[in-house]
């Protein structure tokens, strides 16, 4: 398949003011795509929009929050009017937070589902419609390398990414005969403001406060992967082999990833003692 030249062809982005979005944003503009951007904080979504325009792109800056499908439909809107048809939609907004399945409450788990899940679905309908008359475009959703094996700790976290994974795989069968292109992105860690929300919702967290910096990747891989990921469109998007190799073997062998996953709660719950002691002291 011959790369597709993305000059010219604008780009629509959810959670965009930080992270991994901000970073896609600005990639994708220095590829020639104009970029709408959506987010709750305008004042960071202006910051990246003056950026993208210091950099001879088009850049725009949209309020949206993903749990309102009024918001959602008029960011699609509103891309579409001021930037032309869109070429790519990418559902990015999302939170985590560390806490036991039995500790987590019906309002925290529907409050994550209705952000990284339904938030996903609502932000995808809106431009699958307009896909579907023009039969092209590409729907890119941020998964995650745990979407695939539950981490302890995280198991809403988890649950909410393998969800987007789940549809994102079943929406390529069913949107390619009509000339539109799915792909997930499974990041691992990476350095951005994920962890300092998560380590706000969750007190602190083992994960959050001790993952080491060889499993930590910058934004701008992940954005890099993707531009990569909308030149020649492809299933999932990685940007560690490592950790793709490794989800791919504990998913095959259920008893080695019972082993791996229970030493790791072992590690977080001594992790967790340690910490309990010396706030005491």
């Amino acid at each position: 398949m011959m790369a597709i030249d993305l000059r010219g062809k604008p780009i629509a982005i959810a959670g965009a003011s930080s992270g991994i979005g901000k970073a896609t944003a600005l990639a994708c503009a220095a590829a020639g795509m104009p970029v709408a951007l959506g987010a709750r904080r305008m004042d960071k979504l202006r910051a990246v929009a003056q950026d993208i325009e210091r950099m001879g792109g088009t850049a725009l800056a949209l309020e949206l929050d993903v749990v309102g499908d009024e918001s959602c439909r008029a960011f699609i809107e509103q891309a579409e009017q001021q930037l032309g048809p869109l070429h790519a939609v990418f559902a990015n907004a999302g939170f985590g937070f560390e806490m036991p399945v039995h500790d987590t409450g019906d309002a925290e788990m529907r409050e994550i589902f209705e952000v990284n899940f339904f938030g996903t679905l609502r932000i995808a309908r809106p431009a699958i419609e307009r896909f579907l008359e023009r039969r092209s475009g590409h729907v890119l959703i941020c998964s995650s390398s745990i979407g695939k094996m539950a981490v302890p700790g995280y198991g809403a976290y988890c649950a909410t990414k393998a969800a987007q994974w789940h549809i994102g795989r079943a929406m390529r069968h069913e949107l390619r005969p009509l000339g539109i292109h799915v792909s997930t992105v499974h990041p691992i860690g990476t350095s951005t403001e994920f962890f300092e929300e998560a380590r706000r919702r969750s007190g602190g967290g083992s994960l959050v406060e001790n993952t080491p910096k060889a499993f930590i990747q910058p934004p701008e891989r992940v954005a890099r992967a993707i531009v990569a990921c909308l030149r020649r469109p492809r299933t999932e998007v990685w940007t560690s082999l490592t950790a793709r190799l490794g989800m791919g073997l504990l998913s095959t062998f259920p008893r080695v990833a019972d082993t791996v996953l229970g030493r790791f709660a072992q590690l977080q719950d001594r992790i967790n003692r340690v910490e309990s002691q010396t706030k005491k002291v």
